[in-house]
């Protein structure tokens, strides 16, 4: 005997199933960009710095809130926060399977360790703390010094895989040689020594070296849609800079317009030196040193400068797991001529 359908799906339910013709393929949905401006930001940092001490929160981290995001994080896959750590302090060591990248934005006379080795913390310095690697945070000099959390908590909160473990120690203590990594990852290396990517590697990006990078790319070599730009790549495979991640820089000239294309990647942005403007949805975000801005997948955008300085942004974002995946596209409607 034909079943009613309403009677049907009533049966279904009560059984905790649910039969496909009550629902549709949902789409990609639209989300809207956000800035987040530095000179709001950085008083909130200098606040946090007097009134949390790390013995209450072990990090003194603020995170860049999406607010059209459910999981109160700066993108789907992708969060962003600053940290700040004072003369004298140690933020205590820990590891966690998320991915996270320092990007120094002010202040000197600090050091990372990750897995026994220190990492020194200039202004432009790119430091890389993969998942499931000891680290931790040192504060010798004599000012505050900030820098630029990027992980990838979301996504690994998405997958439901994420875990945390503190260390037993005040601090793991130094076990490798200053340097270590540069001379094991580096330009020369012994050829036939067996290294191992996995997860990623520790290791630092010299603002000094990323800076001469960016200006030894010629106009004709610019990327059409991002300016002069260069990847901070993994230095054992030459490919992203993390399996979850890609970190790079961009530069874009004074009266520079890049050209406007969409990708399925969501890219977070740090604005280390000038102004600009980036062209996005329906109008645009006006962005100053210091500032950050996230644009989220599949939408349209061009970066603009049309100041007579040079605007250097810092970039992350999610392409190497839209690849993985065989999840990338992009899309172009014109590319930039540079001026």
């Amino acid at each position: 005997m034909k079943m009613e359908l309403k009677d049907l799906n009533e049966s279904l339910a009560e059984h905790d199933l649910s039969g496909f013709w009550n629902t549709r393929t949902p789409e990609h949905q639209d989300e809207a960009p956000f800035l987040w401006k530095w000179r709001e930001v950085y008083p909130c940092l200098m606040d946090a710095k007097e009134s949390v001490g790390l013995e209450l929160a072990e990090r003194r981290a603020i995170r860049l809130v999406n607010p059209q995001n459910p999981t109160r994080a700066t993108s789907r896959t992708l969060l962003f926060t600053f940290s700040v750590v004072n003369p004298g302090e140690i933020a205590r060591p820990h590891r966690h399977n998320m991915a996270a990248i320092r990007f120094v934005v002010k202040g000197s006379g600090a050091f990372t360790l990750v897995e026994g080795e220190r990492f020194p913390m200039h202004e432009g310095d790119l430091i890389l703390t993969p998942n499931w690697t000891w680290h931790e945070h040192h504060n010798v000099g004599d000012e505050p010094i900030v820098w630029l959390d990027g992980l990838d908590g979301p996504l690994i909160n998405a997958l439901n895989v994420l875990f945390f473990e503190n260390y037993d120690a005040d601090t793991q203590g130094a076990t490798r040689a200053d340097g270590d990594a540069q001379m094991r990852f580096g330009f020369a290396r012994p050829p036939a020594r067996p290294e191992s990517p996995g997860r990623g590697l520790p290791f630092r990006y010299r603002w000094e070296d990323t800076d001469a990078s960016l200006h030894n790319i010629t106009d004709a070599e610019a990327d059409p849609f991002d300016g002069h730009l260069v990847r901070y790549i993994n230095p054992v495979t030459g490919g992203y800079t993390m399996a979850t991640l890609s970190c790079e820089a961009q530069m874009l000239k004074p009266g520079w317009t890049t050209g406007t294309h969409r990708h399925t990647s969501t890219s977070l942005y740090h604005v280390f030196r000038g102004r600009g403007r980036t062209a996005v949805g329906e109008g645009y975000l006006e962005w100053e040193k210091g500032d950050s801005f996230m644009i989220p997948n599949w939408q349209w955008h061009r970066h603009e400068n049309p100041f007579d300085e040079e605007a250097v942004l810092f970039t992350m974002n999610d392409r190497p797991v839209l690849e993985a995946l065989e999840l990338y596209r992009e899309e172009q409607r014109s590319g930039g001529n540079g001026s």
